[in-house]
């Protein structure tokens, strides 16, 4: 009998941890996006975790990925995007496992799971930014935060204010992002459940 934390489920966990970190170093930006919007591929193993190790393994991956960046790397948003992310993490686990379990824990409920996981994200990005990220990333510079709004808007014209940064930039970097890194990482769970190269600890 297994029990919550077998050796297998935490080299598991370490192992997607390890690679989520790695993929998280390696960053790209995207064309009239503020520089500290980049996509990186490290919610793909975070998403395998939650499927095949439950939501603890999740939050792990996720947390210890961002631990890796910040000492291998540092921080490009004087640690705000950091601790963005970390608030994050349980608004990423908790709704995506849950859904999965109410809807039977099949493949569709996963793909539900994570459909509902793509607005409650983008949805907590816009708050994320305008109350909380945006106001300390000025506090940190010590400039006001419409000049914040105007410097990281500047690679779109077409931004001018707060609600357009979030409208323009927030919301269309947040559906793609995570819409990449959910399908890959959904492909990538049901892949290796078929091929039974990792079996399901939960």
């Amino acid at each position: 009998m297994k029990t919550k934390w077998s050796v297998q489920k935490l080299i598991y966990t370490g192992m997607l941890a390890a690679l989520a970190g790695a993929l998280m170093s390696l960053e790209f930006s995207v064309p009239l996006m503020p520089p500290f919007y980049k996509i990186d591929f490290s919610d793909v193993p975070s998403i395998v975790a939650v499927f095949l190790l439950g939501p603890v393994s999740g939050a792990c991956v996720e947390i210890i990925k961002i631990l890796i960046k910040m000492i291998s790397v540092g921080t490009n948003s004087m640690y705000v995007g950091e601790l963005s992310n970390l608030i994050g993490v349980a608004l990423f686990v908790i709704p995506l496992w849950f859904i999965y379990q109410k809807r039977g824990a099949t493949r569709r409920a996963g793909v539900e799971a994570l459909a509902c996981s793509v607005v409650i994200r983008t949805a907590f990005a816009c708050f994320c930014n305008a109350c909380i990220t945006l106001p300390l990333y000025a506090a940190a510079m010590g400039v006001p935060l419409d000049e914040v709004v105007r410097m990281v808007g500047a690679v779109n014209p077409a931004i001018h204010d707060l609600t357009g940064f979030i409208i323009l930039a927030t919301v269309p970097f947040n559906i793609i992002k995570i819409g990449i890194n959910y399908t890959i990482g959904h492909l990538l769970y049901t892949r290796l459940l078929a091929a039974r190269i990792v079996a399901k600890t939960v």
